[in-house]
């Protein structure tokens, strides 16, 4: 049996040039006024039969917003950037651009004392991975990185893809499958 797993990227927090590594913050006004704007296409995604969140404030407040009650999973989380945490990707850049470079490039790599970008990777695909079967629909609304995440984890795809993902606040992708045997679902609007 497959296991269909809908993912929404949460809503913003801040600015996309203000985004912070491991980004505790809440939902800003910005980010209350889209999930108003789409909030009517993504209801539907509610009557999935098991709903989680990434353990962020903005995770959890997107969902709860739309309300879908989710259970918070601690395997959603960002990936661990150790001493980057809070530092955007320009303020590091400027502290560190030797180690910036080795993180871009080498997904093994963990300048930053936190978690490497492959385990990030591993770890989501884990957690895709040990969904249970069920005939229904499964959600999760997650950081945008956890979402990129996924789809490299689904689509097999180099951990280097990583940064050719542009996953946006509140956009939304099915990954059908199960077990290390995912295929991107694009479905119609007009299901």
């Amino acid at each position: 049996m497959s296991v269909r797993v809908s993912l929404v990227a949460a809503a913003r927090s801040s600015a996309l040039l203000a985004e912070r590594f491991d980004d505790d913050r809440p939902l800003d006004h910005a980010g209350w006024h889209e999930i108003q704007l789409v909030a009517h296409t993504l209801l539907p995604l509610g009557a999935a039969e098991l709903r989680y969140c990434s353990p962020t404030p903005r995770s959890r407040a997107t969902a709860d917003a739309l309300g879908f009650a989710p259970m918070a999973q601690p395997a959603l989380r960002e990936c661990d950037m150790g001493r980057w945490r809070g530092w955007t990707l320009a303020e590091v850049t400027a502290r560190e651009p030797a180690a910036v470079d080795t993180w871009l490039c080498d997904p093994r790599s963990a300048p930053h004392g936190g978690e490497p970008l492959l385990a990030f990777i591993s770890r989501i695909g884990g957690w895709l991975d040990t969904r249970p079967a069920c005939d229904g629909l499964i959600l999760a609304v997650a950081e945008p990185s956890v979402v990129r995440a996924a789809l490299i984890y689904a689509l097999r795809a180099p951990p280097a893809s990583y940064w050719n993902v542009d996953v946006r606040p509140l956009s939304t992708v099915t990954l059908t499958g199960g077990r290390g045997r995912w295929s991107l679902s694009l479905e119609s609007a007009s299901r």
